[in-house]
């Protein structure tokens, strides 16, 4: 395995750092291994939690606690000996809020080899002292990855404030109403896998603030959640991802906190463990302070997922818990087909839904965000303040365009983003009907486009008589520009294609905005002459 990018680039030239970036090395010793010699994955979660916790307080200028982790995959298991590599930076700053992205490497001082183990984003608040929000500066992003990593922060920040919806929306679905839980002779009762377990918060366990450590929480929730995935399977199981753990209140020294899981549900090769923490203090009720759910899976000797046992559930809220560890397993199967698809070997083809449109968007953002920022575009053609600029890799050809305009970038913004309108303007479209409005930057629209004829595309009524009317659904994202900007303001318009099976091709096109590089992320299918029209279009704009 290969050092990392990032690091080959600081050992060759002196590139820009972050002023909240910061960095954490630890080697693994025994007393932070398991009875397999590996890194236990809660040691591992408190040393990410204080990387991210002391980035954020960079950038905060005060005290900061954990609010949420987003999803985490392991790919990989670190030994003892071996050295873990942590980094941490805030992405972005919101009002009161900020995200900061943690990458965990590995390093082996033998072989002097690295590779990625995870990487998590971690969002924190900053401590009320006085019992009022804090509002934070805005953090001003300097090099094209930090650009893209800004405008991704916004997405991702509304896929966790839609989750819940979206669970909402797939358990009510009758889809998931229908699904009746499988009787099996040899079904393993949930209650077997019921761990309870407390803890007492001593000062060891806190933070610099006299809180109960974040990272310490999450230790102890993996801690019970793995005897709870051993007592399903009566084997050592290996904790492969985590749903979001979502910290409710606080814990000070002296509680209490009673840490509970239980197996949800059993899949051909994994389970899904229902973790809770909850404190309390002499005879005060108990306090929701986290909750997660963790995805384990048993391996053979070579590696390969075991088959596991049936689970059967409770009643009530058994049930309960197993259908939605079923809506939540649709949900992660999406948004790793969605999200981690790589757009320069497979055209992304997924049914729409309120499910995964989030993830849609998501993808639609985070893929024209990432070619736009890519340094290799050649310069082919200038004229009239009109640039293009081409990209080739692999089996992919990708257009850029580029022009100013001497009105403001929000005018700019609505008179590009507003499909309704851009039959007036652009020939490749006939007709555009909204279909669907998803919330106020999301929309699902039908075009409709001339057809393609040997002469090439005609825009004439009486020329596609008798040709085939070409239409598709389109998701339109669009992400409004974070000011009114000013004179000679630049856009654009980047435009991905895919040779696909010969006729279809797959573009996405993006509005470009100074700065910010955020716009309307199309995802449609057309003729390879149908796109070379739009081109010359542009460029005689």
């Amino acid at each position: 395995m290969s050092r990392p990018q990032d690091e080959l680039a600081e050992e060759g030239e002196e590139v820009f750092r972050n002023l909240t970036e910061v960095k954490k090395s630890q080697i693994v010793m025994p007393c932070h291994a398991n009875h397999r010699q590996e890194l236990s994955v809660g040691q591992l979660l408190k040393w990410m939690d204080s990387t991210a916790c002391l980035s954020a307080e960079r950038h905060a200028g005060c005290p900061c606690v954990t609010a949420s982790v987003d999803d985490i995959h392991f790919e990989h298991t670190i030994g003892v000996g071996q050295v873990v590599n942590i980094k941490a930076k805030v992405n972005r700053a919101f009002n009161t809020s900020m995200e900061v992205g943690i990458v965990v490497n590995c390093e082996d001082l033998f072989s002097d080899s690295h590779w990625r183990v995870c990487q998590a984003f971690a969002t924190f608040v900053t401590q009320r002292t006085t019992g009022g929000k804090v509002q934070l500066r805005p953090l001003v992003p300097r090099t094209q990855e930090e650009q893209v990593e800004h405008s991704l922060a916004a997405e991702r920040r509304r896929m966790r404030l839609v989750h819940a919806d979206i669970m909402k929306d797939l358990l009510t679905n009758r889809a998931f109403q229908q699904v009746e839980v499988q009787e099996a002779e040899k079904a393993v009762p949930a209650e077997r896998t019921q761990v309870e377990s407390v803890e007492l918060v001593l000062p060891p366990h806190a933070n610099h603030q006299v809180n109960t450590f974040g990272g310490q929480i999450m230790a102890w929730m993996e801690n019970v959640a793995t005897i709870a995935a051993s007592r399903l399977c009566n084997a050592h199981p290996t904790l492969r991802s985590i749903d979001m753990f979502h910290f409710r209140g606080p814990s000070q020294v002296g509680d209490r906190l009673v840490l509970k899981a239980i197996v949800n549900n059993a899949f051909k090769n994994s389970m899904e463990v229902g973790v809770c923490a909850e404190a309390y203090q002499g005879e005060e009720p108990l306090r929701h302070i986290n909750s997660a759910f963790m995805i384990f899976e048993v391996c053979d000797r070579d590696g390969k997922p075991c088959t596991l046992p049936k689970i059967q559930p409770e009643p009530l809220e058994g049930r309960r818990r197993y259908q939605e560890a079923i809506a939540r397993k649709k949900i992660r199967l999406d948004r790793k087909y969605i999200i981690s698809c790589k757009q320069t070997e497979v055209p992304l083809s997924v049914p729409w839904d309120l499910s995964n449109q989030v993830y849609l968007s998501y993808n639609n953002v985070s893929a024209l965000k990432m070619l736009a920022a890519r340094n290799n575009w050649v310069l082919n053609s200038e004229k009239n303040k009109v640039s293009l600029y081409t990209l080739e890799q692999k089996q992919v050809l990708s257009f850029k365009i580029e022009f100013e305009a001497d009105v403001p970038a929000e005018r700019v913004f609505m008179v590009l983003s507003d499909l309704s309108k851009r039959v007036e303007w652009d020939p490749n479209y006939e007709r555009c009907e909204l279909i669907h409005r998803v919330d106020d930057d999301d929309f699902l629209y039908r075009v409709v486009t001339p057809s393609i004829c040997r002469g090439g595309v005609s825009s004439s009524p009486s020329a596609n008589q008798g040709g085939m009317v070409q239409d598709f659904i389109l998701l339109a994202s669009r992400r409004p520009p974070c000011d009114s900007g000013g004179l000679q303001q630049r856009g654009g318009a980047v435009c991905w294609l895919q040779h696909h099976g010969g006729l279809q091709h797959c573009i996405q096109d993006l509005l470009l905005q100074p700065g910010v590089s955020r716009g309307p992320a199309l995802h449609l299918h057309r003729h390879r002459r149908a796109l070379l029209q739009l081109l010359r279009h542009l460029l005689h704009l």
